[in-house]
């Protein structure tokens, strides 16, 4: 039975805009720029030098503890190893190789055993060779996630929801190849052992339901859920809940709950790197948005520069106020488009002028509005004040760093508060005096 979250928005969706073109293109930048750190984790330490030749597929960076290797995405020269500006907004240690366009490749080796012949240690360690972390946005490494959750869970989803405006990518994956999410699934479920699997996916994505509805009579054990479409449907606390019932508390991570969650994207990668040997070296991205010539989705090298993208769909309208990495809810406005695709990058979404909304003078209006859209229960507009007052005893009591910043607070307010930015500095003001 599904059950509904609190809170949410219903926004524009705008997500046939990138729909409209159905063949993918493949673009192959001049040069890429890998950056040491694109996961939660310690960055990896350069595996290369300036002046190496490196081959596609290569591992080109790697380190210990919470860290997955990076790998060249195309074959070439090093020719610089410096930060370089990263999606984050901050300058981020990085490997700049030259394409010779022959992309030579690594050895990579198949594996074509049946599924209960691969011992968990095996899977795990092809997992995390191929640098796989989470493609949904939290870039989380996903053997560790994979490992933590052993004998925990009893419920293992995929999520397809993609709740973002305009963002297309997992819905993409799903409509051309939803046999490489289904057998991800499987390979997880192996590893796992929970007693249900779902793939949940919200209802606006006819196309790709209807794709993975055929193919599931040949996946017994692995179950469709199609919930109704709501931002921010695709977050993982409220997606538990809509699939499951079950509640989350604050501070709780989903095990708590006997469930796991990981993207559709990320299922994908794991097929290819255990029963293909491929590294995560690419992925699909949506360039979208009223500011973007042609919208569509990409095969995107990991490191490959926005401005190639951008190019690539036609280029930016005169008018252009802003480029965001992710979508228009929680993504990051970049100011330098020479910053690189990394492993979580699913969308580039270019907005024109007159989308941007804010207000020069906003003003609270006690409404309350923003309280009745927060997914997490919590009380915005209180919160806003308090971190304008630097009131960090108030925030904590106000449970602000259970905000996953997911913008619908900012979305509903008729005052146009930048919410959400707030949001952000009061949990530094708490985080810095915690330490203190």
């Amino acid at each position: 039975m599904k059950r509904h979250f609190f809170g949410g928005i219903h926004p524009k969706y705008n997500k046939e805009m990138s729909t409209q073109v159905t063949d993918f293109r493949s673009i192959t930048p001049r040069e890429v720029i890998i950056p040491l750190s694109q996961h939660i984790g310690a960055p990896c330490n350069p595996l290369v030098k300036v002046g190496d030749t490196v081959m596609r597929g290569q591992k080109v960076g790697d380190g210990e503890g919470l860290c997955v290797p990076v790998h060249a995405s195309v074959s070439g020269t090093v020719i610089a190893i410096e930060p370089r500006p990263h999606t984050s907004g901050r300058m981020v240690n990085s490997i700049v190789i030259r394409n010779d366009f022959k992309d030579d490749s690594i050895e990579m080796t198949p594996n074509n055993a049946p599924l209960e012949e691969l011992d968990n240690d095996q899977i795990l360690h092809a997992i995390r060779e191929a640098g796989i972390v989470g493609m949904g946005g939290a870039a989380f490494p996903g053997n560790v996630k994979a490992l933590s959750s052993m004998g925990k869970i009893n419920t293992l989803i995929a999520n397809a929801c993609e709740c973002e405006p305009y963002i297309t990518a997992d819905d993409s994956l799903l409509r051309t190849e939803p046999e490489h999410v289904l057998e991800g699934m499987l390979i997880l479920r192996h590893v796992l052992k929970p007693e249900r699997v779902v793939l949940a996916v919200e209802d606006n994505k006819a196309q790709a339901i209807e794709k993975v509805q055929a193919l599931l009579p040949q996946y017994p054990g692995i179950e469709i859920v199609v919930l109704p479409t709501r931002y921010p449907q695709g977050a993982e606390k409220q997606l538990i809940q809509s699939v499951t019932g079950r509640e989350v508390l604050p501070g709780q991570l989903p095990v708590s709950v006997g469930c796991a969650v990981f993207n559709v994207s990320t299922y994908a990668a794991i097929y290819r790197a255990v029963r293909l040997g491929l590294p995560l070296i690419q992925r699909i991205v949506t360039v979208s948005g009223e500011a973007i010539a042609q919208p569509q989705n990409f095969i995107v090298r990991i490191g490959t520069p926005f401005h190639d993208l951008v190019e690539a769909a036609g280029g930016l309208h005169d008018k252009t106020e802003r480029v965001i990495s992710g979508g228009p809810m929680m993504g990051f406005a970049q100011k330098d488009l020479a910053v690189p695709v990394i492993k979580a990058t699913n969308s580039i979404l270019c907005l024109l002028k007159d989308q941007n909304g804010a207000a020069e003078n906003p003003v609270c209006l006690r409404c309350g509005k923003c309280v009745a859209a927060c997914p997490m229960r919590l009380q915005p507009l209180y919160m806003y004040r308090f971190v304008n007052a630097g009131r960090t005893d108030e925030l904590e009591r106000l449970h602000i760093l259970d905000c996953m910043e997911c913008g619908s607070c900012s979305f509903t307010c008729p005052g146009k508060l930048p919410l959400v930015e707030s949001f952000r500095k009061g949990k530094q003001m708490v985080r810095e005096a915690a330490k203190k």
